[in-house]
């Protein structure tokens, strides 16, 4: 009788379905986080622009580090459209885009306005990178916090493409020289002939 009790006795494992249901759920959540992490890393690898909350550029006012304050409005009264940069002196990236700014910023002062946002960083270690890579065009920290805020900033380098009229005509990040030269045929063309 007692070979026949543990046969037809089922062992007992009540745990079983709760494991089954806990590993079947982590497995699903596991899924969704590397789809959603994909889905990211397509979007800043194929696009590398990102959607904004708003067509015109908010106004602002940057206090620049030799003391003067570049207003936006101002900028644009002159007629010539506006490339505003944020970036910050520890980031790899801005390195690399700093000398391809500075550099086309040079050939094209007549033809636009450059102008750099300094965001979580030191004055010091930040003029210190201006100095580094010789950078002549506008750059600041003064009031930068807001004017992040106001941009939808989510992370440096990130540039902004304005029109002489206030439009925003991208917003980009990381820049290779292939991007600056086709954004600023962008922004050329949608400021009209004032820019060309």
């Amino acid at each position: 009788a007692t070979q026949e009790e543990t046969i037809s006795r089922p062992i007992a494992r009540p745990w079983l379905p709760a494991a089954l249901a806990a590993a079947s759920g982590a497995v699903v959540i596991g899924l969704l986080f590397l789809l959603w992490v994909g889905l990211q890393q397509k979007e800043v690898a194929g696009t590398k622009v990102v959607n904004v909350p708003f067509k015109t550029a908010p106004p602002f006012s940057l206090g620049l580090f030799d003391g003067s304050t570049f207003v936006l409005s101002d900028a644009l009264q002159t007629g010539k459209p506006v490339v505003v940069n944020f970036w910050a002196s520890w980031c790899g990236p801005c390195a690399d885009e700093a000398p391809l700014l500075q550099d086309v910023a040079r050939r094209n002062a007549d033809r636009f306005t450059f102008v750099g946002v300094n965001v979580e960083d030191l004055d010091s270690d930040a003029q210190a990178f201006l100095r580094k890579y010789s950078i002549g065009y506008a750059n600041g920290s003064g009031n930068a916090g807001p004017i992040s805020i106001q941009y939808g900033m989510r992370g440096v380098p990130e540039t902004y493409f304005i029109a002489s009229d206030g439009r925003l005509v991208r917003k980009w990040n990381t820049l290779t020289a292939a991007d600056l030269d086709q954004f600023l045929g962008e922004l050329q063309r949608a400021s009209g002939p004032r820019a060309s």
